[in-house]
């Protein structure tokens, strides 16, 4: 076999090559060695390394290599032929290497249930012992590529990551709408926690990043908490409850059954059913006419309910839809805002929850604490809004007459007996008794 005078690599293709080896093992003390920039060399004979050769032109005589004389028992001068491996290391830095985590669970701070979750990023790495790289990852290869490395470690390397991610987000009592925010933090986390596993195999982390947390949407739980999050953030926007959009759904389902029924028993129940429906609706929006008949029932605020104030017949009492006796104060059923638990307005906390009751001042219905309207007459929550003392209508600050009924404001803000400040919704002084 021919004795190779010449060893050199020079990569091709733009696949990174971490460690390669010289393809011939026939070398003699003659033998040119040329060592690149960002590159390491290193010879093997009978499982022993002889030496390390940095960037330049390097001869491999004994005078470099004194080891050959022990091994072989070759004497100064001549050219004196040996067997020896050459591995060509690459020490660039790399910068792309890709990383995914498939589906984790954690148990989220901020919905307070399990939520499945995938994370991706990238992360580079360089050799800083060549010696160490070769034999811990190389072994008998022709050549050791990126893709080799992230195959031979998938399993270790995700199985690290993941445990990172979710030790760091419970310690810092991370929840999933919060993650993004600290995505640097927790790269920065990632890399001093993986720096001790890349050393061990010769490697240096040089950098490491978390480019995106999501929910993991490829399975059906995870499917279901992505769209109960875009419903949360829907209800958020438009300012409606769910018990608002269950009655709603009920109303138009039960509009759809009515409407079907008609079509079926009659040839031109579609257009009747059509009818009806739009009577229907008008009925629910402007509380008259048929619709409001058939729909009162169904459409009707949960506080407007049958009294506890015993028979109908008595004063006081409620009987065929007449109101009740002026002056006397009805105990109305309502429905919790968190529970959805029937019980009388005359409680101040829900028996069944705990949750306090929070009256709309115009029409009494429990609302959320932090509502912006009410669910039952949609007034709007707040602590200085002013009810017209004619017809109860919401009156903006400062104005003189009520926009509804015309009823002038701020006439009789005083009271003509003692000279005390009036509500505008007062009717008679709080001091002195006064009819306004």
């Amino acid at each position: 076999m021919a004795i190779i005078d010449l060893v050199r690599w020079a990569p091709q293709g733009s696949e990174t090559i971490y460690a390669w080896r010289f393809p011939e093992t026939n070398l003699s003390t003659y033998t040119q060695l040329i060592v690149q920039e960002s590159q390491e060399a290193l010879l093997f004979s009978k499982g022993q390394l002889v030496g390390k050769f940095g960037p330049g032109k390097h001869t491999l005589s004994t005078e470099n290599l004194p080891i050959l004389r022990s091994l072989f028992g070759i004497p100064f001068g001549g050219k004196n032929p040996f067997t020896a491996e050459v591995w060509f290391v690459n020490k660039i830095q790399t910068f792309s290497i890709q990383w995914q985590i498939d589906s984790m669970s954690i148990h989220d701070a901020g919905y307070n249930t399990h939520i499945p979750l995938t994370a991706r990023g990238q992360y580079g790495l360089n050799i800083i012992d060549s010696e160490r790289f070769i034999i811990k990852l190389v072994g008998t290869k022709q050549s050791f590529s990126e893709h080799d490395f992230t195959q031979q470690f998938e399993g270790e390397f995700t199985t690290k990551v993941k445990s990172i991610i979710m030790q760091y987000m419970l310690q810092n009592n991370l929840s999933f709408k919060q993650i993004s925010a600290f995505l640097s933090q927790m790269s920065d986390y990632l890399k001093e926690s993986m720096a001790p596993f890349c050393e061990n195999l010769g490697l240096n982390l040089a950098k490491f990043y978390v480019s995106t947390v999501e929910i993991d949407d490829s399975t059906l739980e995870g499917q279901r908490v992505k769209e109960a999050i875009a419903k949360q953030a829907e209800m958020s926007i438009t300012g409606h409850t769910w018990q608002q959009e269950q009655m709603f759904g009920t109303t138009n389902n039960a509009i759809e059954g009515f409407t079907n029924a008609i079509g079926g028993a009659n040839g031109t129940g579609g257009i009747l059913g059509g009818i009806l429906a739009i009577n229907m609706m008008n009925g629910m929006g402007n509380g008259g006419g048929m619709g409001a008949g058939m729909t009162q029932g169904m459409m009707q605020p949960h506080y407007n309910q049958p009294s506890f104030s015993g028979n109908n017949n008595m004063q006081g009492g409620q009987q065929g839809g007449q109101p009740m006796q002026q002056g006397v104060q009805p105990t109305k059923m309502v429905h919790c805002s968190n529970c959805a638990h029937r019980y009388p307005n005359s409680m101040r906390f829900c028996p069944k929850c705990g949750d306090p009751y929070n009256p709309c001042p115009k029409c009494g219905t429990d609302n959320d604490e932090g509502a912006r309207r009410c669910i039952g007459c949609g007034m709007q929550l707040s602590t200085a809004a002013v009810l017209c003392p004619n017809c109860n209508s919401q009156l903006q600050p400062g104005v003189s007459f009520c926009g509804n009924c015309g009823t002038r404001i701020g006439s009789t803000d005083v009271c003509a007996r003692c000279g005390n400040t009036l509500a505008p919704s007062v009717k008679f002084c709080p001091i002195c008794g006064n009819k306004r």
